[in-house]
């Protein structure tokens, strides 16, 4: 890769605690927002001063789309909160790894306390060659970027 030049390729992977997530296509819509603390004051003078401040982070959100195939894993943690409602015990770390063309990690972002909030199936028409995917919303409490 030369130096310099980190855009030339999209090499990534996704991590589910231990196991790969199969077949990924796309990550997509990795969003954390802030909230905006704004209070205003006035000067010695009657001067209206508007100040801004951070205030709490709020949780974030991915959105996965990969093909459908026999990966067992992925799809089980999908259903523990879409169809179990069991979120404590599908809160989970997820991985996803940047890497250059040579395979090496370029940045790890990692996202805890992750659990799938919501399910798009594919999209089937007749005729149709484009290979059938199901698209993931995962919420995640914190973030943390290496």
């Amino acid at each position: 890769m030369a130096e310099g030049d980190p855009l030339s390729t999209h090499i990534f992977g996704v991590q589910l605690g231990g196991y790969n997530v199969e077949s990924v296509k796309e990550v997509s819509n990795l969003t954390v927002d802030q909230d905006v603390v704004e209070y205003k004051q006035v000067t010695q003078q009657g001067k209206l001063i508007v100040r801004k401040q951070p205030g709490a982070r709020l949780p974030g959100e991915v959105t996965i789309t990969r093909g459908l195939d026999k990966s067992g894993a992925f799809t089980k943690w999908i259903n523990e909160t879409l169809n179990n409602g069991a979120i404590n015990t599908a809160r989970q770390n997820l991985t996803i790894e940047v890497k250059d063309t040579t395979g090496a990690t370029l940045r790890r972002i990692q996202l805890m306390n992750a659990w799938a909030s919501r399910w798009e199936g594919p999209t089937l028409t007749a005729g149709e060659s484009s290979p059938a995917t199901e698209t993931v919303t995962i919420v995640f409490e914190e973030i943390t970027v290496e």
